[in-house]
């Protein structure tokens, strides 16, 4: 079985953000796969997704330093810059990481490692609403895996 739903994530401030509750909560339907794939695709080329630790905050905290330090602002090599300093250093860090992510499902449940969560990964100062395209497919039966 194959759905599709696009999802509207709340503006967020830079940096990178945990959003596995939200996703769970707004695909309900998960609960009814037993055994599949959700397929999370970004639409925006400044931000990104990735999978990493869910429990301890410092290491977005982290991550965020590393990037800001990995991919600087304001070079003098940059040559779009007509949205503002983050605008390019957003665009390489979206590239680094990505924008989409598959994650397997059993028995109606995301099947993430014990500390790993969903970041959305907020490279602007301003980003705004992001919309992020889930697809689901799997056999949604009734009978648990054994």
């Amino acid at each position: 079985m194959w759905q599709q739903q696009t999802l509207n994530l709340a503006a967020k401030p830079r940096g990178f953000h945990l959003i596995t509750d939200e996703i769970i909560s707004k695909l309900p339907v998960i609960q009814d796969y037993r055994v599949g794939l959700l397929h999370v695709f970004l639409q925006h080329t400044s931000a990104s997704l990735t999978i990493n630790e869910n429990a301890d905050p410092t290491v977005r905290m982290d991550l965020e330093s590393h990037f800001n330090q990995f991919v600087p602002e304001n070079q003098p090599y940059y040559l779009h810059d007509y949205e503002g300093p983050d605008d390019m250093p957003a665009h390489i860090k979206s590239s680094i990481l990505g924008c989409q992510l598959t994650i397997p499902i059993q028995n109606g449940r995301l099947a993430l490692g014990t500390w790993q969560g969903i970041y959305l990964c907020e490279h602007r100062n301003h980003g705004g609403g992001r919309r992020v395209v889930c697809t689901l497919s799997g056999d949604a039966s009734a009978s648990p895996l054994l």
